[in-house]
Formats: C-alpha cells, structure tokens, sequence
C-alpha cells in the first residue's frame, strides 16, 4: 500500500521554490525514502529539510530503520517540509573546533620568544608538559572524531559553527596557551615532582578511561544509524557518562601541571556544560531504554552530580 501525501511548506528563512505538492512513498518503506524524494524534486540537501506531520507536529525521522507506517502518517495526511538553513556534517564541525587548540598551544610554545619579550631562549619543564599534554588531548580528540565517533545526528545549522569553535579557540586555545607559555607565568618556575608525576599519572587515567568510554558508546550503534544501546563497562556503573567524568580528570591533572587560572575558568565552564549534557542523556536513557536501563544516581560526577 502506499502513502499519498500533501505537503505544505511551513516558512523558515528562504523559500522552497521546488516544493512538490504531494509525495508517494509505501507505507513500509522508510523515512529516508520520504526525504530522499521530497530532496531530488526540490534540489535541496536531505540534511537541510525537516518532515513533520502536520496534525501534531511529530518529526518523521529521516532513518532507513522507521517506516513510514509507524510514523502514523496514512494516505492523504498533511505533512510539513521546514527549509533547516545550510548545514554542516558534525565531524566537520569536530574536526575545526578541536584544530584550534591543536595548532595554537604548538605555536605559542615555538613562538615564545617573539611573542614575549625577556623570554628564555628555552622553554621551562612545566611549559613543555603543558603543551604536550593539551596537545596530545586534542590530537586524541580529532583521531576520535575521524576513527571513533558515530553521530546520531549528520549535520548541524552552519551558522552554529562560530559559537561552538569559540569555546576551544577562544577559552582552550589563545587564554590557556598566552598565560601558559609566558615568562611570568607559574609554569615558567621549577617543577614539584610530587605534583608533576601524580598529575601525570591522572592524565593517563583520564584520557585512556574517556578513550575506553567512547569506544564502548560506538559499540552500541551500527554505522549510520542512530539506535541507543545500554552502555556497560568501565565507569558506565558510577555514573551515567563516564567519558564526561574522564575528560574532568583528564583536565584536572592538566591544572595541576600549569596551575593556571585561565585553565581553571576552561575547566569549570567545560565541566559545566559537561554536566547539563549528561543530565539530558540519563533523561533519554530513561525514557528510550526503559527497564533494559540501571537508573544513574549521578549522571556525571560520583558523590557530586
């Protein structure tokens, strides 16, 4: 049987001059067949639209694992085509706000005495460790991005670009790096051996236990699609995102090394974000895994949050 549709358009920034007035799809057939169509007639991106029912306004996702038929969409029904904006792939969006830092805390460590004056030809132990530790952090975070990661979502609105990379450029990349690599800074001193290997210790523990979380969190979901598995492991038995709980670390023993205001202001606007976003996805858990889940206590920090 299949789908005889209306389609209207619901006004969102520009038109869509090419809009066709119906669609016809198998009400077995999948979502992404619904979009795929509506895209080739309109000359728009699939990413760049949104189908909705026009009666309640419930999305019909663009997967090729819903069908048509358990959308609730029947012949004849109204649906509403939103024109999303220009969009970008979130890896692409990944890869630019991680590249910021990566290539900001190398240059200012190389550049140190042009970009200081009085600056020692040789940079302290503490700098070089500084560098290396957010540089191999980052480094870690774009090979995930590339190797690791499986987004449920494919693109974000373009524009959004700006905002995200501002956080990791601005906050993680130029603050960190000219407190850091200055002359007068803390980490232009000597070292304390009994603050520098513990902290390094602790980076090995955060960045190979968020590592082990993400990778785990792939495991979960086949590629391309966006379905939620219940995540178990290291960690996944503390708290609902030990990979947030990992990154904390990570950062912390980063502060211990620099022992940096501006790395302290990263870290609680980071670990503030963090938090809110683990909030949402012990919700989401809740609420799409039902009793297949362990309700978390705590969504991000044990004792804590």
């Amino acid at each position: 049987m299949q789908l005889q549709t209306k389609s209207i358009y619901v006004h969102i920034g520009k038109k869509i001059p090419k809009l066709p007035a119906d669609a016809s799809v198998y009400l077995q057939g999948s979502g992404s067949i619904l979009y795929q169509q509506i895209a080739s007639k309109s000359g728009f991106p699939v990413h760049r639209l949104r189908i909705t029912k026009a009666d309640d306004g419930k999305l019909v996702p663009n997967d090729v694992r819903v069908s048509i038929d358990s959308t609730g969409l029947r012949a004849g029904d109204v649906i509403q085509v939103k024109d999303l904006g220009p969009q970008i792939a979130w890896r692409t969006v990944f890869i630019i706000e991680y590249g910021g830092p990566l290539l900001i805390h190398p240059l200012f460590y190389l550049l140190r005495p042009y970009i200081y004056s009085h600056a020692p030809a040789q940079p302290s132990t503490l700098q070089t460790l500084s560098c290396v530790l957010i540089t191999l952090h980052f480094l870690k975070r774009e090979l995930e991005t590339m190797f690791v990661h499986r987004f449920s979502n494919a693109t974000m609105p373009a524009s959004n670009i700006f905002k995200n990379s501002a956080h990791y450029w601005i906050l993680s990349g130029l603050l960190i790096a000219y407190f850091t690599y200055s002359p007068t800074s803390i980490t232009a001193g000597p070292s304390n051996p009994a603050i520098t290997y513990p902290a390094l210790a602790l980076y090995a523990i955060g960045e190979l236990g968020n590592l082990n979380a993400h990778l785990v969190l792939r495991s979960l979901r086949s590629p391309g699609g966006t379905e939620r598995g219940v995540p178990k492991g290291l960690g996944f038995d503390w708290v609902t995102c030990p990979n947030y709980l990992f990154e904390t670390l990570a950062w912390l023993s980063i502060l211990l090394v620099n022992q940096s205001w501006t790395t302290a202001v990263f870290i609680v606007v980071a670990v503030g974000q963090m938090a809110i976003w683990a909030k949402k996805k012990e919700s989401r858990y809740r609420k799409e895994l039902g009793t297949k889940y362990k309700k978390k206590r705590f969504a991000m920090l044990p004792g804590v949050w």
